[in-house]
């Protein structure tokens, strides 16, 4: 049990306390005698958050888009078809309709440079990156779901200390009366003691309210009730990380994206500076006659004053802040894992120092105070001092798990930990 003592026989409120800890941890029926709700365990709520996340949609959608772009980048370009009516009205000898000469033209522009194939490198660039940019999301989702746990088991772990300084509150309080009632100890005492009952009370009833509202508070990612009890052991036992993981592979595959998406678009913009010829071939009617002629013609763009360079270089410094931020992020990447395994590493010290240091010599002192106050050698204030060191020292080791248990997400995030974890599934899969 987390808060138990092994360095001598347990005492009344030992026991007392103990035994209200092992009720609220292992009864497998409730208050009212109906049984337990399932446990949820952290896998289970990432796979009920990942079917849920309403957000998914719109990455489905988004890489559905793509998918069109890179269709229509294929596309090759129209071609037109034109008429044009020649002396249709005129003065002289053009006056009579008779003169009018009818020409019909199919023209064609002839795309050059590879305009077409940098067009669809581009358009698969950006189906890469709304690929990589759902699985970051997801990432992203399994690190607020986590976090969303801890909270909960942390709200949990609280309430069991609420209910153990109840325990102890309510045993002092009936020691009190004894003393009191044999004139042992003034009134005041009696009073004061049932002033820190009630504290007691207002207190675990707020950790009760908490806890269910944090519960709460992590079913609302699947829309759910929070009709489940969670398994605090995994609250309890930590352990530093044996080694640091490298980055998450999801976010570098996103930077990658978007760098090949640069690369793709600087090519675009060096195309566009190759000028595309037109060609046309039409048929002309002479309306004097039953006579016809073939036409043929085209046009060439005179790359004089537009040749695209302010594009090129705008493509390419940003491909050059691309390949910066994959750089940057690796570092960045690198210095945030060493500094939360670190973090980890001196948290799971501390609590089990805590465990094996603290809370033993002050259960020791809690019953030595309080064996002495029966006897009468101290006095309330004493067993006050007593016990709310006992306190402290349980809500130092719980606050510390929590921000163990809050690191050890955000190093589950930078690492893709659980990136395994089936937690999503695209829309097609859905339907």
């Amino acid at each position: 049990m987390p808060f138990t003592c092994r360095r001598k026989a347990p005492s009344r409120l030992a026991l007392a306390i103990a035994s209200a800890l092992a009720v609220a941890l292992s009864n497998p029926t409730s208050a009212a005698g109906q049984p337990k709700p399932p446990t949820l365990t952290l896998s289970a709520a990432l796979e009920r958050a990942g079917t849920a996340d309403p957000r998914l949609g719109a990455f489905d959608a988004r890489a559905q888009a793509a998918e069109a772009g890179v269709r229509q980048a294929g596309a090759r370009l129209n071609p037109s078809l034109g008429v044009e009516v020649e002396n249709f009205a005129g003065t002289g000898a053009y006056s009579l309709l008779d003169r009018v000469e009818t020409t019909l033209t199919y023209e064609q522009t002839l795309e050059r440079g590879g305009k077409r194939a940098a067009r669809m490198d581009r358009a698969r660039a950006e189906l890469e990156v709304a690929r990589r940019r759902r699985e970051v999301r997801r990432l992203d989702l399994i690190k607020e779901v986590q976090v969303a746990y801890a909270d909960a088991l942390a709200a949990e772990a609280e309430l069991l200390l609420a209910d153990a300084r109840l325990v102890a509150a309510h045993s002092a309080q009936r020691d009190i009366a004894r003393r009191v009632k044999a004139a042992r100890d003034p009134l005041f005492a009696g009073s004061r003691a049932e002033a820190v009952t009630a504290q007691a009370e207002i207190e675990r009833d707020q950790a009760r309210d908490a806890a269910r509202n944090a519960r709460a508070t992590l079913a609302r990612y699947w829309d759910g009730a929070p009709d489940f009890v969670l398994d605090l052991e995994s609250f309890f036992q930590v352990a530093a990380p044996a080694t640091a993981a490298p980055i998450a592979v999801a976010d570098l595959a996103l930077l990658e994206a978007e760098r090949d998406g640069a690369i793709a678009a600087v090519r675009v913009e060096q195309t566009r500076a190759v000028t595309d010829p037109t060609v046309r071939a039409g048929v002309r009617y002479f309306g004097d006659g039953a006579n016809v002629a073939l036409v043929v013609g085209g046009s060439i763009p005179i790359g004089r004053y537009d040749t695209n360079q302010g594009g090129i270089a705008r493509a390419r410094a940003e491909r050059t802040a691309a390949e910066v931020d994959i750089a940057a992020a690796r570092t960045v990447g690198e210095r945030e894992i060493a500094r939360l395994t670190a973090r980890l590493a001196a948290s799971s010290r501390e609590t089990e120092r805590i465990r094996l240091e603290v809370i033993p010599p002050a259960i020791q002192a809690v019953e030595q105070v309080r064996d002495g106050f029966n006897r009468g050698g101290f006095q309330y204030i004493d067993v006050v001092e007593a016990e709310r060191g006992l306190a402290d020292a349980r809500a130092r080791r719980v606050a510390v798990l929590r921000q163990h248990h809050l690191d050890q997400a955000a190093l589950d995030r930078l690492t893709g930990r659980h990136a395994g974890q089936s937690t999503s599934t695209s829309i097609a899969e859905r339907r």
